[in-house]
C-alpha cells in the first residue's frame, strides 16, 4: 500500500520515444528534514507553522505580480515552489503520527497533519491565487507550453474546476467548508483505528495448532496469553489456531475496531462527499474521484468488478468445496464461516500441497530476504544500495540506505526501513513519500526520500525474524513503491514517482511480487535459517501449486471490498453503511457476522475512497506487464532498464495508459491476470513452467 537515472537515450517498443533528462543531484540530503532523533512536539509545531508562513509569503508574491508581467516562472512554477514547504511538512514531519514512540510527538503530528490538510484546502480555494493562474493561462506563453509544463497547467486548471471555480462564490465557500470537514473526519477516523487496543486472552490449550516459537512471543497475562489484533499475531492465529470459537472471537473483535464512533464518522463523511459531488454536477462521489483515474467513471469501475465476479464464481465454488473438505478433516464442519477461512486454507495447503506456511518461514529470514531483494533490484535496475550507519532516524530499529547508480557516484535518493512492530506504531505495511523528487531552479534535482513501515516478527535471542511467504511478497510489494518514488525523474513534484492514477499506482509494486514466485529468484536467497539448506524443490513446487488453491474466494473477497467501497459512494446509497455492508457481504460467499461493523476499520475509505477496485484493476496490469520478464527472464538488466525508464522514472508525467503501452509495446490485456487466478492457460509460459 502506498500512503503522501542512467545515461543515454533508450528505445521503447513503440514509435514515440521516452524523453530522458539528466540532472545533477543536489548535494545536501537533508534540507528541511526533521532531526528525527531529537524531534520534539514544539520543534514539529514550529516547523509546520513555518512551512505555512513561508507558503503564505510566496503566494502573496505570486498574486502581486502585475497582469502584464505574468509568466510560467513567476506564476505556475512559483506556485509549485511555494507549496513545497507545506508538502515537506505534511510528508516528512507529520509522518511521526504513524511511527513516533513518544505519545506527545504522535499527537502533535496528528494535529498538524489536520492543520496542514485544512491549509491545503484553503489554498485550493484562494480567489486571488486562482486569478493569478487564470491570468497566466490566458497569456500567449501558456499556449506554447509543452511536456510536463503544459500538463501542470492543465492539471492546475482542472483542480480549480473541481473546486467549484465555475460556480457562484457562495457555492465555492460551502465546498471549502465541506472539504475542511473531510480533513477533520479523516483525521479522527484514522486516529481511532491507530489507537485501538484489543485482543483476546487464551490459555495454552487455546493456542493448539500454533508453534512454540509463536507462543513464546505472546504477552503473558498471568497464566494466560494475549493475542492482539496486530497482524504478526492476528494472521498466524487465524490461520493455525484449532479453536473455531476463539478464531471467531478474535475476528469479531477485529471487525469492531474503530468502534461505532467510526461508523458515524464514515457516514457523515459519505454525506459530505455526496454533497460536494452533486454541487459540482456529478451524480456521485465515485464519479467525482474516478474522473481522474484510468477507469474514468463509477460505472466502468463497477462493471469491471461485476464482470470479474462472474468470471471467478465457478472457481470460488470449487475453492469452497476444497476448503470444506479441509476444514472437516481438521475437526471442523463443512460450513466454512468467515473466521474459518484462513484456517481452512492453511489446512488445505498442508494436506493437498504439503505446504505449511510456518515451515516455509524457516527458509525466509528477514535479513536474507532483504539481501536477496537488494541483489535482485540492483542487478535488474542498475542501481546500488548503500547502508547509512549514522542517518538521523526516529527509532533504533530503523535502517537507512542511499541509492547510487550501479557504478557508484553520489547518492541520488534515500529510503528508510522500519520493519518491526512496537506499541502505537502503524499496524500494517505501507510505503511513504517523505520528500518528492523534482527539478530545482539551479538545474539540479531534489533527492527523493521514501520509507517502508511494516510489522514483521521481531528477532529474539534465539531466532531471527522469519517471514511467511505472504510477508515476503509484502516486502517486495512495498519496495516496489519505494523504487517508484526514489527512481523518479519527473521534473515537477506534481508528477513525481507514485503521483499517478490511483488505479495504476499499485501495478509497479504488484508486478514486483511475481519475483517471489520465480524459482530462479528464490534459489538465490531462500535458505533455512539454521542449516543454510536451500528451499527444497518439492516444497517450492508445492508452494507454486498451492498459489491458486484459494484464488477464486480470495478474489471474491477483494471484489467484496471494492464493491462495498463503490456502493458507499454510488448515486443510490441510502446512508446506512451497515445495512449496505450486510447486503454486499454475501458477494464473497460468507455469512455476515452480526454485531460487527467492518467499515469502522476499513482504512481505505479515507484517502482511497471509491478506489479499492484499483487493487484488482492494477493487478491485471501488473500481471500483464510481468509477461515481459517472464519471456526475457526475471533478471534481464536490459528489460529492467526499460522498466526503470518507461515507468519508474516518468511517474505521472504522462497518462498511465501510455506508461503501460510503452512498456508492453502493445495495448494491455487480461489474459495473464485470468491465468494467475486459475481461469485461463498461461499466455506466456516460462521455460520452467
Amino acid at each position: 500500500m502506498r500512503m503522501a537515472r542512467l545515461d543515454g537515450p533508450m528505445e521503447v517498443p513503440q514509435s514515440a520515444p521516452v524523453q530522458h533528462r539528466e540532472f545533477p543531484y543536489c548535494s545536501d540530503m537533508n534540507p528541511g528534514l526533521p532531526d528525527y532523533p531529537n524531534l520534539t512536539p514544539d520543534a514539529l509545531a514550529e516547523a509546520c507553522q513555518g512551512a505555512i508562513d513561508a507558503c503564505r509569503a510566496a503566494v502573496a508574491a505570486i498574486v502581486s505580480v502585475p497582469v502584464d508581467q505574468r509568466s510560467y516562472v513567476n506564476t505556475l512554477l512559483a506556485l509549485e515552489e511555494a507549496q513545497q514547504p507545506v508538502a515537506l511538512a505534511g510528508d516528512a514531519w507529520t509522518f511521526m503520527a504513524d511511527v513516533a514512540v513518544d505519545k506527545a510527538l504522535r499527537e502533535s503530528a496528528r494535529e498538524w497533519k489536520e492543520r496542514l490538510g485544512k491549509y491545503a484546502v484553503g489554498l485550493g480555494f484562494d480567489e486571488e491565487l486562482y486569478r493569478a493562474v487564470r491570468e497566466f493561462a490566458d497569456t500567449p506563453e501558456a499556449a506554447t507550453l509543452t511536456g510536463e509544463d503544459a500538463r501542470l497547467l492543465e492539471h492546475t486548471l482542472r483542480d480549480y474546476r473541481r473546486n467549484g471555480f465555475e460556480l457562484a462564490a457562495g457555492d465555492r465557500e460551502r465546498l471549502r467548508v465541506l472539504f475542511e470537514e473531510l480533513v477533520e473526519l479523516g483525521s479522527r477516523f484514522m486516529k481511532a483505528i491507530g489507537g485501538w487496543q484489543d485482543g483476546i486472552e487464551v490459555d495454552r490449550q487455546g493456542l493448539d495448532g500454533l508453534p512454540d516459537s509463536f507462543i513464546e512471543g505472546l504477552e503473558r497475562v498471568g497464566d494466560r496469553y494475549r493475542v492482539s489484533l496486530d497482524y504478526p499475531e492476528y494472521n498466524p492465529f487465524m490461520a493455525n489456531a484449532r479453536s473455531s470459537r476463539l478464531r471467531r472471537e478474535l475476528m469479531e473483535r477485529d471487525q469492531r475496531k474503530g468502534g461505532p464512533e467510526n461508523v458515524a464518522r464514515l457516514e457523515r463523511a459519505i454525506a459530505v462527499r455526496t454533497e460536494i459531488a452533486r454541487t459540482l454536477g456529478y451524480d456521485c462521489w465515485a464519479d467525482y474521484v474516478i474522473e481522474l483515474r484510468m477507469a474514468g467513471n463509477y460505472r466502468t469501475a463497477q462493471a469491471f468488478l461485476d464482470d470479474l465476479r462472474t468470471k471467478v464464481a465457478v472457481k470460488a465454488a470449487q475453492d469452497m468445496v476444497l476448503l470444506a473438505d479441509a476444514n472437516e478433516a481438521a475437526g471442523g464442519t463443512r460450513e466454512v464461516e468467515l473466521w474459518d477461512h484462513r484456517f481452512a486454507v492453511s489446512q488445505l495447503k498442508r494436506t493437498k500441497f504439503a505446504v505449511d506456511d510456518l515451515e516455509v518461514a524457516a527458509y525466509f529470514p528477514l535479513q536474507a530476504c532483504l539481501d536477496g531483494l537488494f541483489d535482485l533490484m540492483q542487478e535488474v535496475l542498475g542501481v546500488r544500495f548503500v547502508e547509512v550507519a549514522d542517518a538521523p532516524v526516529w527509532h533504533p530499529d530503523v535502517r537507512t540506505y542511499d541509492i547510487t547508480e550501479a557504478d557508484g557516484g553520489e547518492p541520488f535518493a534515500r529510503f528508510h526501513m522500519d520493519l518491526w512492530p512496537r506499541p502505537d506504531k502503524y499496524k500494517h505495511a505501507a510505503a511513504y513519500v517523505l520528500r518528492s523528487g523534482r527539478a530545482l531552479a539551479d538545474g539540479s534535482y531534489q533527492q527523493p526520500l521514501g520509507a517502508i513501515v511494516a510489522n514483521f516478527t521481531k528477532p529474539s535471542a534465539s531466532r531471527p525474524s522469519l517471514l511467511r511467504h505472504v510477508e515476503v511478497r509484502n516486502l517486495f510489494h512495498e519496495f516496489g513503491h519505494v523504487m517508484h518514488d526514489t527512481l523518479t525523474r519527473a521534473e515537477r513534484a506534481r508528477f513525481a514517482g507514485t503521483a499517478t492514477e490511483l488505479d495504476f499506482v499499485e501495478a509497479p509494486a504488484q508486478m514486483l511480487e511475481h519475483w517471489c514466485w520465480d524459482p530462479a529468484v528464490l534459489r538465490r536467497f531462500a535458505r533455512h535459517h539454521v542449516t543454510g539448506a536451500p528451499l527444497p524443490e518439492d516444497l517450492l513446487a508445492g508452494m507454486i501449486a498451492a498459489r491458486k488453491a484459494d484464488s477464486g474466494l480470495a478474489t471474491l473477497m477483494q471484489i467484496f471490498h471494492g464493491s462495498l467501497d463503490l456502493a458507499y459512494h454510488a448515486p443510490d446509497f441510502d446512508g446506512d453503511t451497515t445495512t449496505t455492508l450486510r447486503k454486499i457481504h454475501e458477494l464473497h460467499g460468507f455469512t455476515f457476522p452480526e454485531g460487527t461493523h467492518r467499515q469502522s476499520s476499513f482504512e481505505h475509505l479515507f484517502g482511497y475512497e471509491a478506489g479499492y477496485y484499483s487493487y484488482l484493476w492494477s493487478r491485471a496490469l501488473a500481471d500483464d506487464m510481468y509477461t515481459r520478464f517472464q519471456a526475457a527472464g526475471p533478471l534481464d538488466p536490459e528489460l529492467g532498464l526499460t522498466l526503470r525508464r518507461t515507468v519508474y522514472e516518468r511517474g505521472g508525467s504522462v497518462d498511465a495508459t501510455r506508461l503501460v503501452s510503452d512498456f508492453l509495446g502493445r495495448e494491455p490485456d487480461h489474459r495473464a491476470f485470468l491465468h494467475h487466478l486459475g481461469l485461463a492457460p498461461d499466455p506466456h509460459p516460462s521455460p520452467e513452467a
